[in-house]
């Protein structure tokens, strides 16, 4: 058995980048920072931002693109993904993004505007999950 799932709480680091494909799909592009804060040997306190890029596809992108805004706090559950292709010198890049299955804005929106009411959305996975392999072509 295995699970890829995250589970993410963190600002957007910007306004979604939405795109309707002409197939009518709806998908949404934004990066989520979420901060780790610690000290060091001196006592000082020091933070960490790790950023992530995040993909919505769908109702989830349809949302997002109306409420979400740099800066908002989201809640974010999904799966990993990793992508590559080749830049223009013909290297090969890989690219991690977590695919939304599910979000919360945490927050009320930016701006002065009053809070609203959480917003949530859940769609069914874009893509189905691959049968699992006979145990014979798992090395373990």
């Amino acid at each position: 058995m295995s699970l890829n799932k995250v589970i993410l709480i963190g600002n957007a680091g910007n306004d979604p980048e939405v795109t309707h494909i002409d197939s009518g799909s709806v998908v949404a592009n934004f990066s989520l920072a979420t901060n780790e804060t610690y000290k060091d040997k001196t006592g000082e306190k020091k933070t960490v931002t790790e950023w992530h890029r995040c993909v919505a596809w769908g109702k989830n992108a349809e949302v997002i693109e109306e409420y979400v805004k740099t800066g908002q706090l989201l809640y974010i559950e999904g799966r990993i993904k990793t992508r590559s292709y080749e830049d223009k010198e013909k290297a090969t890049k890989y690219i991690t993004e977590v695919f939304v299955s599910s979000f919360k804005i945490l927050g009320a929106k930016r701006d002065g505007e009053p809070k609203q009411a959480k917003v949530e959305a859940q769609v069914e996975a874009i893509d189905e999950i691959p049968p699992l392999a006979d145990k014979g072509d798992l090395p373990f």
